[in-house]
This record gives structure tokens, sequence and C-alpha cells, in this order.
């Protein structure tokens, strides 16, 4: 059974994130050690006594559509009442609608834990995040007011509606039209699949963001305008009224996370009695500007899909690590206890178990880093303020696809220690693979993330800011240099050599960009991206290790540097080596 690391997760909040340092420099208000303690430790205790013992629940019987309606597993709805009543939704959510506005990595460690301990239940409460904060930035003051404190609260959930059959990730395809009603308001008619928590039983009014085309609109994404469609429209007091037209007429059935119902939602097709066709929205940010508006939510949910990697890679190492001190097989010369030693002592065993944890932790800070730049940027003015924001947009990509990748991994390591059984439904660790495996496809795949790396983010600060963050980066590697310890062994070493590899790649693909070898760079954009990412997170163990000198903490570090982090040196081969092989071998591959 999954339980929470809060200490784990303080620490790396605290020390190698940045929160301690900026709650010294008052950056937050009163938000103290203290308060981050007892929060993260409530949130601890609720993943793991209320959230983790439904998961198997969820995994076995998953969400159940009858006559268009969702019901939730046995339990599920009492938990996300407890959940909301905890005050766990409002974390991050704006004061005046009702939030805690606590910094938005508070709110990305605890999403951690209900991800731990259960994906499918975690990833709900995601998409109403996303939501408020879309609705704070973008909406009328109306909107704002009949819908906000009900999302803050958990009182209504939110979704969010972009995908059709024809367009997956390419939104220029979008087919969903609005039609002016002349009254303010509109009437929404297509459909949308792969819909989180399109429907459900855990609230009574669901709160869909849709994204459509007016008849008027320019072609491509230009002509794209997004729109608040409630499943059930408000009566003049603010409750739930009439039903509206948009409907779930079907639920995906999935590898993993089953208990997260992914709804076919279809608007305007008059399954509302009483009322004429087309589902009533209302207009969010200006006519045609939808993306813009729609990216606000979607660069929020592609951290916490990160988390989601995290998340699940942190419960795959607990599972492994107690089944392999328990599991007994062979000899072993450090066991000297008698009959068979338990296979923790096998060196095999031990470096996949050390591989998954190191993985894990530099996926977290990764992650963490991300929120404290989000969160640096929006308390931020001027030149300041950019800094952060570019900060933030470098390391989203990072945050998201590397994080899932650790996911898939780490849980595909935690089947292979489990053996066998592994294979077997019973242990658990295969629906755990299961449910890492749909991270690295949705809120934007892990190639498009290093598409927009390498496109959109190296040209940040006219090219400067990605080697100002190595810069920093470089200083971790000088500080354990300097440590001059044996502990520490080839650390500093490898870590050098490893940032020179991704100075060197970074100058190499902005040189491709900039004589308009796009396709060139493209080829090495999902390599640059791992690259990258096991740069950062070796430093950043580094900067664990520096923070307090534990020797586990030191000794994880090495293993990362000695065993993980020479994989640079051939993902800058494949970047700057591998695009003509790519290219020639890509022909016997197209056939239309």
């Amino acid at each position: 059974m999954y339980r929470a690391p809060v200490e784990e997760i303080a620490f790396a909040l605290k020390h190698v994130a940045g929160l301690k340092a900026a709650m010294d420099a008052g950056t937050f208000g009163d938000l103290g050690e203290d308060l981050v303690d007892a929060i993260l430790g409530e949130a601890g205790r609720f993943a793991s006594e209320e959230v983790a013992p439904l998961y198997k629940v969820g995994d076995r019987t998953g969400a159940k559509l009858r006559d268009g309606a969702v019901t939730m597993p046995p339990g599920w709805k009492e938990l996300y009442r407890h959940w909301t009543e905890g005050g766990w939704n409002s974390l991050n959510g704006p004061e005046e609608y009702g939030g805690q506005g606590l910094p938005t990595m508070m709110g990305v460690a605890t999403l951690e834990m209900w991800n731990s301990a259960s994906m499918a239940f975690g990833i709900g409460p995601t998409l109403s995040m996303g939501a408020v904060e879309a609705l704070e930035k973008h909406a009328s003051e109306d909107l704002k007011s009949a819908y906000l404190a009900k999302l803050v609260s958990g009182e209504w959930m939110g979704t969010m509606n972009l995908t059709e059959p024809q367009a997956g990730s390419d939104l220029a395809a979008l087919r969903t039209r609005a039609e002016r009603s002349g009254d303010g308001t509109y009437r929404i008619y297509g459909q949308k699949i792969f819909i989180t928590y399109g429907e459900h039983d855990f609230t009574d009014n669901i709160v869909h963001l849709v994204l459509a085309r007016l008849p008027d609109a320019p072609a491509g994404t230009r002509g794209i305008s997004l729109f608040l469609v409630p499943k059930f429209l408000l009566n003049e007091d603010g409750t739930p009224g009439a039903r509206n037209d948009v409907f779930c007429s079907g639920i995906e059935e999935k590898l993993g996370i089953h208990a997260s119902p992914t709804c076919t939602m279809i608007y305007g097709d008059g399954f509302a009695k009483g009322r004429e066709p087309g589902a009533v929205g209302w207009l969010i940010g200006e006519e045609n500007r939808g993306l813009a508006c729609m990216f606000t939510m979607m660069n929020n949910a592609r951290l916490l899909v990160g988390i989601q990697g995290v998340a699940v890679a942190e419960t795959a190492f607990q599972k492994a690590l107690a089944y392999a001190n328990e599991r007994r097989q062979g000899k072993a010369s450090s066991y000297s206890g008698e009959g068979m030693a338990p296979i923790v002592h096998h060196p095999d065993v031990q470096r996949n178990l050390l591989t998954m944890k190191a993985l894990t932790q530099a996926a977290r800070a990764i992650a963490y880093s991300c929120a404290h730049a989000i969160d640096m940027a929006r308390v931020s003015t001027g030149a300041d303020k950019a800094h952060w924001q570019d900060r933030a947009n470098l390391l989203t990509p990072l945050a998201k696809a590397f994080s899932t990748d650790v996911g898939v991994d780490v849980a595909s390591l935690g089947v292979q220690i489990h053996g066998g059984m592994g294979f077997i439904e019973e242990t658990g660790a295969a629906a755990l693979l299961r449910d890492a495996r749909i991270a690295p496809i949705y809120e934007g795949t892990n190639g498009i993330q290093a598409i927009d790396l390498v496109t959109r983010k190296l040209p940040l600060g006219n090219g400067e800011h990605v080697f100002g963050y190595v810069g920093e980066l470089d200083g971790i590697a000088i500080a354990v240099a300097a440590m001059n310890s044996e502990a520490y062994g080839r650390t500093a070493l490898i870590l050098e050599q490893a940032l020179d590899d991704l100075q060197s790649v970074t100058r190499h693909l902005q040189k491709q960009l900039g004589d308009g070898r796009t396709d060139d760079a493209l080829a090495g954009a999902t390599p640059y991206l791992r690259l990258f990412s096991l740069v950062a997170g070796g430093a950043y163990l580094a900067r664990a290790a520096l923070a307090d000198g534990d020797e586990r903490r030191i000794a994880l570090c090495r293993f990362f540097a000695e065993n993980l982090l020479g994989e640079t040196a051939a993902l800058k081969d494949r970047i700057t080596g591998g695009t003509a092989s790519l290219a020639a071998a890509a022909k016997a591959l197209i056939s239309a």
C-alpha cells in the first residue's frame, strides 16, 4: 500500500526547488515551514489512508455508463466529497473566490500524493484547476461570478474539450461549430472525444470549456473560440436548473485509469427535452482568440500531467522495494541469514531499484522547479517576471515529457522486479504500468513537447535564457567539485561532461533553426529533451546532496551520475549525427 513520502517531498520543495529561500525572503507572505509541513502531513495522511484503499476497486470496477449518466466506483463519490470538504481543491484557488491562494508548488506536491494513491482519482481535479485558471484570466466578470467559486471549492468540476475524431493534436482541423444566438449566448454543435471526467456523479454540475468555430471565423487555429458550456443551465439564484443540450454518448474501455471516465460528448443533438437543439454556451475571452485562452489551461495541465508520472513512479518504487525485501530467491554474498536471500540483496535488483529511485527523484525535482518558476513569475514584476516566465516555459516540456517517460520506465522496472508475479494483476504492479502509459500521450504527446522545447523554448531571451539556466546547473557541478569528497566519486566530472554535451547540442540545434533547417532540428528534438532532462535531474540530485550532506542523498547522486548520466554522450551523437540516417531510412516507411 502506498505511503506518502512526506519528508522527501518537503525536502525537494524546500531545498531543491527553492521554496525555503522564497519563504525566507517573504515572497509568499506569512507562509512558513510549519504551515507547509502541516499541509503536506495531512495530505499524506489523506492520500495514504483514504484515497489509496479505494484504488483497487476503482481499477477493477471502473466507471459505468447507463442512459447517458456515469456512475463512479463504490466509495468514490464519498471520497471526493471528503476530499473537497478538506479544502484540497481550493488550495491554489484565488482568494477572492474562496481559494486559499497558496503557491503552485503546494498544489503540485499534494497532487503528486493524490495521483500516487490513485491516478484515476487525481486526474479529475486537475481539469477543474485548469478551468479555474482559464476563467480567472480570460472570462467576463459575470461568468466569474457565476462559476468560479463553485469550481474553486470543488462543488462543481470542470473539463477541457479539445479533441475530435478527425482532430487529435492538430487543432486547426476542429469542426465543432458555434452560432450566435443574438442574446449574448451561443449555440454549440459537434462531437468531442477523449474528454476526461466529461460525465460523472461527483458533482451536481459540470462546467465544460469547449473549443468551437464560428461561421465567419478565419481558417486554421486563428479561427477557434472558447466557450463555457455547463451541463445544467443556472437558475437566477445560481443553482443548477434546466438540462443543457450536452450529453455523454459513450465512455472508452482503456488500458488503464479505469475509474477515470473518458467520454465522448455530443453537443447540440436535441437530446435535451423541451428545448430547441443546440448546447447553450458563453464566450470566454474574444471571438477567434480561444486558443490563447485554452493554452492557459493546457500549460497548467502539462505540469500536472508531469507530476502524474512522478506519482506513479513513486508508488511503483515503493511496491517494488517492499516486494524485493520479502521475496526470497537464491544465494547472495551480502546476506548472512539462513535459507534463500531476499532478492534485494542481488546486485541486478539493487541496480533496478536504485534506477527507479534516482529517476523518480530527478523527475520530481524538475517538476517542482517548474512549479517554483510559475510561482515566482506570478509574484514578480518587470524583468524578474519575464525571467521567471521564461524559466517556467523552458521547464514545462521537461516536466511533462521526462516525468511521464520516467513514470512508464519505472513502472516497467517495477513489473520486472516482481518477476512473473509482476505480470499477474494480483500484485498491482501491472496496474501501475497500465495507468502510467497514457501520461506520455495526453495533454500534448511527448513528441510535441520535444518540438515545443526546440522550436519555441530555445529561442527564449534571444536564445540566451537556456544558457543562463545551464550556467546555474554548472554552478552545482562546481560546488560538488569543491567538496573534494570521495563520497561523491566521479559525480562532478561526469556532470561537467554532461553539461558540456548539453551546451554543445543546444548551439547545434539553434544553428539549424537559424539556418532554416527545421526538419533536421526536429529529428533530434526527442533525444535532446531526454539529454536536457538527465542533466537537469543529475544537477538537482547533486543540489539535494549538497543541501544537507546526508550520505544517502550523496550515494544516490553518485549512482545517478555514474550509472545514468553517461547516456548524454550517446544522445549527443544521435542529435548531431543521426539526422541523415533517419531521413534515408524513413523513405521506406512512407506509403502515401
